[in-house]
């Protein structure tokens, strides 16, 4: 009886090593910058809210889910050109997030084209702890 509240602090503290194992060096630049351009306490909860939610945009209903689904562990596919895009998930492609350069790209594409402008810093942040969280 007396390990149990160890053995849950150990289950604990691995949950949290492998949500922070799925972090990459372009993963901690762009937090990094994000908090510098003005974000904080990034939360996957709101970056998903943003993920899933519906907008209006140049008369459309867009919505990230639209391409990406949302299982993130899944191939997703592109409205218009139906290509196959890979799974968002760090958890089952371990590729995504790792290039600063990528990550900057992808995110202001995908931001402009559903959202009709650049995310905040906020925004990216959460978004991106979303991510990470799959």
């Amino acid at each position: 009886m007396k390990k149990t509240p160890a053995l849950i602090l150990g289950c604990i503290l691995l949950a949290a090593a492998s949500l922070n194992a799925l972090a990459t060096p372009a993963t901690d630049t762009e937090f990094a910058q994000f908090r510098k351009d003005g974000g904080k306490n990034f939360s996957a909860a709101k970056g998903k809210k943003l993920f899933t939610s519906e907008v209006m945009t140049k008369g459309q209903k867009r919505s990230c889910t639209l391409c990406h689904g949302t299982d993130l562990t899944k191939s997703g596919k592109h409205n218009r050109t139906h290509k196959v895009i890979k799974p968002m998930a760090p958890s089952v492609n371990p590729k995504r997030f790792t290039s600063v350069k990528k990550i900057n790209k992808w995110l202001k594409r995908n931001c402009e084209w559903t959202f009709g402008h650049e995310c905040s810093a906020q925004e990216k942040g959460d978004l991106l702890k979303f991510f990470l969280s799959q």
